[in-house]
């Protein structure tokens, strides 16, 4: 295992750091301090060609600019919240309804986890190096009640696994989702869309949504649908089954499947260059967005390539959206004297 940390600049007057992860197998993972955002994963094809499978920038500037969430921590509550509002033990709460296009609350709202920078220490072994980042989130921010320690590990292991751990805890009663929110193309980020990619998910129900991306509560099974990834399915011919081609819904994991503390949640294969991409996680489900709203704005990401609609496709590992209003949902509370802990690994290789 190797680490270089380079100077990638500086927000508010704190130094940014670009920090690269690389193995004895090829793979690379550039990763910066400013919203733990991972800038690029390298990894080899099935005739070794390295190829660059995250959509993101070259610079920090480019991120400061606007972006997607390329990459970056969402939180500290990740996807949607019902017009920003939820109560605790009958204490009620007001956040952003950041999302111009839905009314709600999106990710933690307009400066999420996503927009600060973080502190962080590194963690070396002969097979894995870790880096864990660390920041205090102060009671009140983002209209979020408690003081919340938060630390967020991502590290590379010679196996070519990618992991996303997240651990936080609270002096009061809140609400907590965290998740990292690369955009995935395994041919390439510079390839164009990934409707040719073989997706499982290992999922039998879904949560269905109201025009304005909310769960109405329902349970449904993914039998029938253009939601049905249960075997191997190439993911334009469902595109082909749902209103414009757009995924972006939230699937509940079964737990047929299980590997120490880990839930199987998804398998993502591209047959051109024989790249595969498994996903194992501690959460209850799995956020599958294909992207088919980058078209909307104009994003030019690394080498001047324009990320288009289904350009990249998220597989978001998560607790349920609108879980604060939602009873019959896993709770989101988080209360003094207990510990969020999920943990999440992206195993890649070739076939």
């Amino acid at each position: 295992m190797k680490k270089t940390i380079e100077t990638y600049g500086a927000v508010d007057g704190k130094r940014v750091d670009l920090i690269t992860l690389s193995n004895k197998g090829g793979m690379t993972v550039r990763v910066t301090n400013y919203g733990c955002i991972v800038t690029s994963i390298e990894v080899p094809d099935k005739n070794g060609t390295l190829a660059d499978v995250v959509l993101g920038y070259e610079s920090l500037e480019r991120y400061l600019s606007g972006h997607p969430f390329f990459g970056a921590i969402a939180g500290r509550f990740a996807n949607r919240i019902k017009d920003g509002q939820f109560a605790i033990d009958g204490q009620s709460y007001e956040l952003e309804t950041n999302e111009a296009p839905t009314g709600q609350h999106l990710h933690g709202g307009s400066k999420g986890f996503d927009k600060y920078v973080w502190g962080y220490d590194l963690e070396e072994s002969e097979d894995a190096i870790l880096i864990h980042f660390h920041r205090v989130s102060p009671d009140g921010e983002s209209g979020y009640p408690g003081t919340m320690q938060v630390t967020h590990t991502i590290g590379l292991s010679e196996d070519n696994a990618l992991c996303y751990d997240f651990t936080a805890s609270c002096d009061q009663p809140t609400i907590v989702n965290l998740v990292n929110h690369s955009y995935y193309n395994l041919a390439g980020h510079d390839s164009g869309s990934v409707a040719d990619h073989e997706l499982t998910l290992y999922s039998d129900f879904y949560t269905p949504v109201s025009d304005t991306m909310i769960p109405t509560g329902e349970i449904r099974l993914v039998e029938g649908t253009g939601l049905d990834f249960r075997n191997p399915t190439v993911i334009g011919t469902n595109m082909k089954k749902v209103d414009a081609g757009g995924i972006d819904n939230n699937f509940i994991l079964s737990d047929k499947q299980t590997e120490g503390p880990y839930t199987l949640a998804a398998d993502l294969y591209e047959p051109k260059s024989g790249r595969s991409m498994t996903v194992l996680t501690t959460q209850p489900a799995i956020q599958f967005y294909n992207a088919f709203k980058l078209s909307n704005k104009e994003w030019i990401g690394r080498n001047g390539f324009k990320y288009e609609a289904f350009g990249g496709l998220c597989l978001e590992t998560q607790g349920f959206p609108d879980a604060p209003n939602q009873p019959h949902f896993p709770s989101a509370v988080l209360k003094p004297g207990e510990v969020y802990h999920h943990r999440t690994l992206h195993r890649f290789g070739t076939r």
